[in-house]
């Protein structure tokens, strides 16, 4: 039962992308907050946010700033988490750590809620929580259910990421390239190593010596950690392409037991946090500029792979700030007052 008074949270980060997506869903989902404290670096000090029509002044974000908190939304990048992670934990906080500084480590778990809301219990261990990988997150809602029917014995995934998954820079640089390139000027990038402006750049993330993308071994070892299972087969190809929200993902599955497209569909319909969209006829399938600002996973294009015999195809989309970071964590949040903070 959670408290009627409601619960301290804090927000480290708050000031940035996804800090202000935290405090959208937060307000959207009515979270039963008593205190709401606003964390960010030094420069950020005394800015003012609203949340519910009240102004909010911003905190340093230090490590005495969690005094009295339950649990601390943290989107300040993993530097930060690393530093100030821990000293929330001592002060009796839960963390919600939606950087990519404790996804691996074996001691704190990786949850997506409709997924592996069982792994929430391990916090205790250590006080943190990690938010998955956005890719992964939204890979992972769409194929859970196909995971428990069937099985999966492989999955190939290649996503076609927006710009702000790199952050407001990376949004106006691509802004700011389509104007040049329509007033026929110089295109200028500085975010990226390429023009991204009517371009596609197989590169997110910086390269390892196995040939991938730092982000593309995140999708492997993710879904690994998530499923509980070492046995699936991953790669994964990951592409940013010039759109401003929302994630694309091209998945195909190679399933241990036989599911027709038509099975799958059934599954995605009834689905926690999916919103089938799959009426070709109609030339109706998931847009990425259909999924921003909402919170479902948007999947659709199903069909079966006629190259193997247990292969399906599907695409998924989701706003990566939304269900790939903000609305993830304010959920793992939902679970922690239901089932473990009293």
């Amino acid at each position: 039962m959670s408290r009627p008074e409601g619960y301290n949270v804090a927000v480290a980060g708050a000031t940035g992308a996804v800090g202000g997506a935290m405090l959208d869903v937060l307000e959207r989902r009515n979270f039963p907050i008593k205190e709401l404290r606003l964390l960010a670096s030094e420069r950020s000090v005394g800015k003012k946010l609203v949340f519910k029509g009240k102004e909010i002044a911003v905190q340093l974000l230090d490590k005495d700033a969690f005094k009295g908190i339950d649990v601390a939304l943290f989107s300040a990048g993993a530097s930060r988490s690393l530093e100030f992670g821990p000293a929330a934990a001592a002060a009796g906080a839960v963390v919600v750590d939606n950087s990519s500084a404790y996804r691996m480590d074996p001691e704190i778990p990786l949850v997506i809620p409709e997924v592996n809301p069982g792994a929430i219990a391990q916090y205790t261990k250590r006080g943190i929580i990690a938010n998955p990988n956005c890719s992964t997150i939204q890979m992972l809602v769409a194929l859970k259910p196909v995971y428990d029917k069937v099985g999966i014995k492989r999955i190939v995934v290649s996503t076609y990421q927006a710009v702000s998954g790199s952050g407001a820079k990376a949004i106006e640089e691509l802004k700011n390239q389509v104007k040049a390139y329509a007033a026929g000027k110089t295109l200028e990038n500085n975010v990226y190593p390429h023009q991204i402006a009517f371009n596609c750049l197989p590169h997110i993330d910086s390269f390892l010596e196995n040939g991938y993308t730092k982000e593309e071994m995140k999708m492997v070892n993710e879904t690994r950690k998530i499923f509980e299972d070492d046995s699936i087969g991953v790669t994964a190809t990951t592409v940013r392409v010039p759109v401003t929200f929302g994630h694309s993902e091209s998945v195909n599955i190679e399933t241990n037991k036989k599911i027709t497209a038509a099975e799958v569909k059934e599954l995605m319909a009834t689905a926690d946090g999916v919103r089938l969209v799959d009426n070709p006829e109609k030339n109706e399938y998931p847009l990425a500029i259909d999924c921003e600002g909402k919170f479902e996973t948007l999947v659709g294009r199903i069909r079966e792979d006629e190259s193997i015999e247990n292969g399906i195809n599907m695409w998924v989309v989701a706003d990566n700030i939304l269900k790939g970071a903000a609305l993830n964590a304010v959920q793992i949040a939902e679970v922690l007052i239901k089932d473990y903070i009293k």
